[in-house]
C-alpha cells in the first residue's frame, strides 16, 4: 500500500482510481477517497487526505506502525470494523451531498 502510495503519483498520466459504485450507481461506497487520501498521507498534505477520506490517514499511520513495530499477531474485532466502515460511508454520503 504504502510504496504504491508513492509510486501511482509519478506514473505519467496519473488520473486515480475510480470507485466502480460511484461510476455505476453515483452513489459513493465507504473507500472512495482512501487511494487519494493515503497517497496525499505519503506526501504529508494532511489537509487533502482529511477531506478525501480521514480513514486514510488511520490506515497509513496503522501500516507504519505495525512495519515500525511487526507485532506477532493483529486482531481486529468485527465489531470495529463495521463500526468504522458505516463511519466512513457516513462521511462519504455527506461529502458527495446524499446526506
Amino acid at each position: 500500500m504504502l510504496p504504491s502510495a508513492v509510486a501511482l503519483p509519478l506514473l505519467p498520466g496519473h488520473p486515480g482510481l475510480a470507485c466502480p459504485l460511484r461510476t455505476l450507481t453515483g452513489i459513493p461506497c465507504p473507500l472512495c477517497g482512501m487511494s487519494t487520501s493515503v497517497e496525499a498521507t505519503v506526501r504529508l498534505h494532511l489537509h487533502d487526505a482529511l477531506a478525501a477520506n480521514p480513514a486514510g490517514v488511520v490506515l497509513a499511520v496503522a501500516a507504519v506502525a505495525l512495519l515500525a513495530f511487526r507485532p506477532r499477531r493483529v486482531v481486529v474485532p468485527p465489531l470495529a470494523v463495521t463500526v468504522a466502515l458505516a463511519a466512513m460511508w457516513l462521511f462519504e454520503l455527506h461529502r458527495f451531498g446524499f446526506l
